[in-house]
């Protein structure tokens, strides 16, 4: 099977032309600090090549110094291509920005004027780890059907509905580990309310309180909560710490299947099996909920059209599936930070590249 490392000069060139149009990759390369003599690699195009075949092309260090060396693009040692791959981290997160700034929203037919964007990230582990070392963050465009934001962070990079400027008139979408009420109210803030967001809640995930201050316990609400089908939905503020103001919030319930309220609860029951602690009988009144924290008004987004939207969330687990099933991102060869984050980015490249690819293909008949 042909590897990427292995494309014609002429068909690379191609590769490259799919790039923003008038950026420059030696002044970028040269800005980041990735070529700064040049000796064996004298350009961009040929750096950012030599990143692809050592990434996505699936070459080891002494495989790609050969390959590099066959195809006239550089004579250049294993410990030469390492040194380069590694200074080449700053090239290749500055060459995914342009692309992605050079990406444009759309909108989707659901709410007119809204972009919606989907925020979700996915877990990479070193050779012989078992954890997780590395994090790609990402943010998915419904519209333009692709990323709009990509970010590599190491362990300690949590996962933030920030990550990626918001744009005027988007809803931005993502699951419990994006309910975070100080992340929620800068992101409020950092596009001065002219973004939204939707995400799902855990029973504890705020310190809640009615609109006029009194507190408010979810728990017990969810119980009372009829039997009858259909979300229903309260207006709620959660605090978000000493001297802030509280973030409104629009909470919409609705109560699960009993066999899906079923399913979570054995899980539920398992997790705290293995980690051998007490369930909280809470988590089971909340297991038979969805419950989503918005600052959508409820004029003009009904409860059940903001449900349908949280349910799209399955696009951006689909796009990070591909990553890892088709460029195999999870394959992280390297030991080093700046070599890891080498090979991280240049398989986002490639990624962004192929976006670019589908989209056409899309465009085509039939």
């Amino acid at each position: 099977m042909q590897t990427a490392a292995w494309i014609p000069a002429d068909q690379y060139s191609d590769v490259v032309g799919r790039l923003p149009a008038g950026l420059d990759l030696d002044l970028l390369a040269l800005k980041t600090g990735a070529i700064a003599r040049r000796r064996e690699l004298v350009d961009g195009a040929s750096l950012l090549r030599l990143a692809l075949a050592r990434g996505p092309g699936g070459l080891s260090l002494r495989e790609t110094a050969a390959w590099a060396s066959t195809i006239g693009l550089a004579q250049i040692s294993n410990p030469g291509v390492k040194y380069r791959l590694d200074q080449a981290g700053g090239f290749l997160e500055a060459l995914i920005g342009a692309m992605l700034a050079a990406k444009v929203s759309s909108a989707i037919p659901l709410w007119p004027g809204r972009v919606i964007r989907l925020a979700d990230g996915t877990s990479v582990s070193k050779p012989g780890s078992s954890g997780t070392d590395w994090r790609v963050h990402g943010v998915f465009d419904l519209g333009s059907g692709g990323f709009s934001n990509l970010e590599v962070t190491d362990m300690h990079g949590a996962e933030s509905l920030c990550r990626g400027a918001a744009v005027a008139g988007e809803i931005r979408i993502g699951d419990r580990y994006f309910a975070r009420a100080a992340t929620l109210q800068r992101f409020r803030l950092e596009s001065g309310d002219a973004a939204d967001f939707i995400v799902r809640l855990r029973w504890n995930a705020f310190r809640l309180t009615t609109p006029d201050g009194k507190p408010f316990d979810l728990i017990k609400h969810l119980a009372a909560v009829s039997g009858e089908p259909g979300p229903c939905q309260l207006d709620v503020q959660a605090e978000v710490g000493r001297c802030q103001p509280p973030l409104k919030l629009r909470l919409i319930m609705l109560r699960k299947s009993p066999e899906a309220t079923a399913a979570t609860a054995k899980a539920l029951k398992r997790e705290a099996s293995r980690k051998q602690k007490r369930l909280d009988p809470r988590s089971l009144t909340a297991a038979a909920f969805i419950v989503l924290a918005t600052s959508l008004p409820a004029e003009g987004y009904p409860a059940e059209q903001v449900l349908a939207a949280y349910r799209l969330r399955w696009q951006i687990e689909l796009a990070f599936k591909r990553l890892k099933s088709l460029l195999h991102i999870d394959r992280l060869p390297t030991h080093t930070a700046r070599g890891s984050r080498s090979w991280l980015y240049a398989h986002l490249v490639l990624a962004l590249i192929s976006d670019h690819v589908s989209q056409e293909v899309l465009e085509s008949s039939p």
